[in-house]
């Protein structure tokens, strides 16, 4: 059932989306901007680049911007999932898959991230700045949306958020969204289908389930684990359903999502997997040039006489890289997108620190048999 589909007095805010998407699709006005409105746009393209260096930087945003308007609850989601991504990123210059995978193909997967998180960002961050800018005016300027290269979609729903908040459909909102503005930019790139989807590597990687999604928290002192875990990268119905299990894991659970928000507040993002289990991993290589790799790991503690893992943060991994201007175009054609907003039937518990301690451990023999796999 859809939360939002209960019946209300006039019309469902379902009912009015659907209604307003068919009419904004229909027409398409011209927009003769005041001095104030280009001036708003500028400071937001502006705004918008200067924390679209690098993950680290987009993943700051993300979070101070929750900060001051914690009903943006995407704001906080992104940050977690921007986190992980940067994790993924630096885990292409760390230790063990350092071992694994071929310079061109670390580059190139680097690429495949990059891109796709910078896409996001100024997809998304200049939504939440027109909302701020709404704010300080009472009065909603998601009408300059298309002049930013913004969906229709996106345009309806903040407008229909902006008459009565409903922070779950706003958020589903932008998991359809962003992942929709991925499909075509990024996952159906002929460039990355050929470099990165199509590798040995890539599939290496979601044998090993490397593509585990973690949300740390902390209570009574120890570092714990949320997550989920993303099986199907290629699929928009498979992502855009992860997106929704991360947001039930979050925020359904409110002790979980307070524990959470305190630990993220608390560990700047730095890109090493260090931020949140110093006990495994460091910033700082530990071992030996060309040392023969040996297990470090058992149930994510160290063994004994084994050293941490080497996991560098973003800022030594990667340089930033200039990226070119997004491809324009509107993603939104289909109606059925709306279907997406359906709950999930079941609630998440989120477990995923088992899965997550044996990957590591699954990782570490692929280390060690490297010659068998590639030879």
């Amino acid at each position: 059932m859809l939360i939002f589909f209960q019946k209300k007095q006039g019309k469902s805010p379902m009912g009015w989306l659907q209604e307003e998407l068919k009419k904004r699709t229909r027409t398409q006005k011209s927009i003769h901007l005041s001095e104030e409105e280009k001036g708003i746009l500028g400071h937001i393209k502006r705004e918008t680049m200067g924390w679209n260096l690098n993950n680290v930087t987009r993943t700051k945003a993300y979070l101070e911007f929750y900060r001051q308007h914690p009903e943006i609850h995407w704001a906080f989601l992104g940050h977690m999932v921007s986190r992980n991504g940067g994790w993924n990123m630096t885990d292409l210059k760390g230790e063990i898959l350092s071992r694994l995978l071929p310079d061109r193909e670390k580059h190139s997967f680097f690429s495949f991230l990059e891109r796709g998180n910078w896409l996001i960002f100024q997809d998304a961050y200049p939504q939440f700045l027109i909302y701020r800018e709404s704010l300080k005016r009472n009065k909603p300027l998601f009408y300059l949306f298309p002049l930013l290269n913004i969906s229709v979609f996106m345009e309806t729903v903040w407008s229909c958020f902006w008459r009565k908040p409903d922070p779950y459909l706003l958020t589903i909102a932008l998991v359809i969204n962003e992942q929709s503005y991925l499909e075509k930019r990024v996952i159906q790139n002929p460039l990355y289908k050929q470099e990165v989807f199509h590798k040995l590597e890539f599939k290496l990687q979601e044998l090993l389930a490397l593509n585990h999604i973690l949300f740390p928290y902390e209570r009574n002192g120890v570092t714990h684990m949320k997550g989920q875990t993303l099986n199907h990268f290629e699929s928009l119905y498979e992502r855009i359903l992860l997106g929704k299990k991360l947001y039930d894991i979050l925020f359904k659970d409110k002790e979980l999502l307070a524990l959470t928000e305190q630990w993220a507040y608390a560990h700047p993002h730095t890109g090493s997997r260090k931020d949140y289990w110093p006990h495994i991993f460091n910033d700082v290589h530990e071992g030996l040039p060309g040392e023969q790799y040996q297990f470090q790991l058992k149930s994510c503690q160290l063994r004994p006489g084994g050293r941490r893992i080497y996991s560098p943060s973003l800022e030594t991994a990667w340089k930033n890289r200039s990226q070119p201007d997004a491809e324009s175009g509107d993603w939104f054609r289909d109606f059925h997108v709306l279907e997406y907003f359906l709950e999930l039937d079941d609630m998440n518990n989120g477990e995923i620190q088992h899965a997550y301690c044996k990957t590591l451990e699954r990782l570490e023999l692929a280390a060690l048999a490297k010659k068998a796999v590639w030879n």
